[in-house]
């Protein structure tokens, strides 16, 4: 199973694709049962068709959607694999009785977390509703739990007595009066938290955390969640990714994960937000969409693209780049794969691939002939006449069958979207320049956002402005030279780059 992957679809498709138990823990912040169009927050058609899809009908309606969806993500978790499934209100019962009761059953609920939080509106005719709550259950009798990840900050309590050790170590202490048992506390140790959770709460308008997505939850009740029911490489999945703060934090405290959503920005914001957050000591991930950009592809790093294009082909891909016989992977059944990142492929590939077939296992070569089965699989963007007319006279003249496989055939191509970007002078403003940008895209699948990296460095793209619907910025220039990288995305998630060179000095000219 691949890890450390974005993947656009809707869940439940997705996760039948998912081998049964190679998950350690799962998230979810399922859309809340609010039946309110405020739950379309991306606004894009996958997300639309999501919100059409769960309230169609009542309570009873979601949660069958829902369960159908935990049902599945029950089968892919370990024996020791745990879920966390934050809810609301509007729902939070029926979930839990309705759903994670009879999937999990009763004997593996571990906790009921209040999460409470005090920022947003009051009622004027009910107590303030400031809380979310957070199920989680054990799909065994053991599960994971970090003492560590679970520990918040000691305080002092009225009720017990305060003192400092010979190492000057500050402690509690308490005695039990039948016993007589003194019980210590020392406070640089923290204690286990309790099941409310007052000590985090929700971001504000202003958090730098922000990134422009409504419901995003704050990193630090995701880093509790993980680091308390997970270890390091474990696999972390959440099947409704929105602003990407569970995949974000997962990729921080090196857990292996797979992200879900049906939204398009989802997955491209929280995709944008990892290349920020990412180091030289990151682990890779990639990106599956519906459709896959020709040019990209074309471009993309050859082993690398070997490597994809065979897995997404159903194949296995070799782990070594040399020694394979030019070879660069195999079916489940053992036939010889060979990819080539190129159009208009000649006869000479098909006849070194039919002798390295040959030479790979003889035994699988003859027994594929001898069943008419093809020997091997060539995978390249198109196939020139004479690549064509050489396995046509194979098949008839040798009985031998070659199958040539277009990518396209593989995965779905299409056209990245256009883009142009104007600017314009706005003067100075104190010692730096004004400069605004507008930027306008083009596609037969509509722009969905702009994404702006105002000190770009060529190697990555860094947003500074994440998620831009209208495609216009104004920014503050130093005098000097800069680079500005402007990335528009379409709905099928496909992107296009554009990058301003200026310099700034008394007067700004865009190289």
């Amino acid at each position: 199973m691949a890890i450390n992957k974005l993947i656009l679809g809707d869940c439940l498709e997705v996760l039948k694709t998912i081998e049964n138990e190679t998950v350690d823990l799962i998230y979810i912040d399922p859309p809340f049962f609010s039946n309110r169009t405020y739950e379309v927050i991306w606004g894009d058609k996958g997300e639309i068709r999501s919100f059409e899809d769960r309230f169609s009908g009542g309570i009873e309606h979601y949660i069958s959607w829902l369960k159908e969806r935990i049902q599945e993500m029950y089968r892919i978790l370990k024996p020791t694999g745990s879920i966390f499934v934050h809810c609301d209100y509007h729902a939070n019962t029926y979930i839990r009785v309705h759903i994670l009761d009879k999937i999990f059953g009763i004997n593996r609920f571990i906790n009921e977390i209040n999460w409470c939080y005090s920022i947003g509106g009051k009622s004027n005719k009910s107590f303030g509703r400031k809380h979310d709550t957070i199920f989680w259950y054990s799909k065994g009798a053991k599960y994971t739990f970090n003492e560590k990840g679970a520990k918040i900050e000691r305080k002092p309590n009225s009720h017990m007595k305060v003192g400092v050790d010979e190492n000057g170590r500050q402690y509690q202490e308490k005695a039990d009066k039948k016993s007589g048992k003194v019980y210590r506390y020392y406070i640089d140790e923290g204690k286990i938290a309790e099941d409310w959770w007052v000590d985090i709460e929700t971001l504000n308008r202003g958090d730098k955390e922000r990134i422009g997505y409504p419901t995003q939850k704050p990193e630090r009740l995701l880093e509790r969640i993980l680091s308390t029911g997970s270890s390091e490489n474990d696999v972390i999945l959440d099947c409704f990714v929105g602003g990407g703060t569970t995949i974000a934090v997962a990729d921080k405290l090196n857990r292996n994960w797979i992200g879900i959503d049906q939204s398009v920005q989802a997955v491209k914001v929280t995709e944008f937000r990892l290349n920020k957050q990412q180091n030289l000591f990151s682990q890779p991930f990639s990106v599956q969409l519906h459709k896959y950009d020709y040019d990209t592809l074309r471009n993309k790093d050859a082993f690398e693209f070997e490597t994809w294009i065979v897995g997404q082909f159903g194949g296995l891909a070799n782990s070594k780049q040399r020694g394979d016989l030019g070879l660069d992977g195999r079916t489940r059944e053992n036939q010889p794969i060979q990819v080539k990142r190129s159009d208009n492929i000649g006869r000479n590939v098909i006849d070194n691939f039919f002798s390295a077939v040959q030479r790979f296992d003889k035994v699988s070569f003859e027994k594929n002939k001898e069943e008419n089965k093809p020997i091997g699989f060539v995978i390249a963007f198109s196939f020139g006449k004479g690549a064509v007319q050489e396995v046509a006279r194979l098949k008839v003249e040798e009985q031998i069958i070659i199958e040539l496989v277009t990518v396209e055939s593989i995965v779905p191509i299409a056209k990245k979207p256009a883009l142009q970007v104007e600017m314009q002078d706005l003067g100075k403003v104190k010692e730096l320049r004004q400069i605004e940008f507008v930027a306008t895209g083009q596609s037969e699948a509509g722009i969905e956002f702009f994404a702006w990296d105002f000190s770009y460095n060529e190697t990555s793209f860094i947003p500074n402005i994440l998620l831009d619907k209208q495609g216009k910025q104004t920014y503050l220039f130093k005098a000097g030279e800069h680079k500005i990288a402007v990335k528009v995305v379409d709905n099928e998630g496909l992107e296009n780059i554009e990058v301003i060179k200026l310099k700034v000095n008394g007067e700004v000219k865009r190289n």
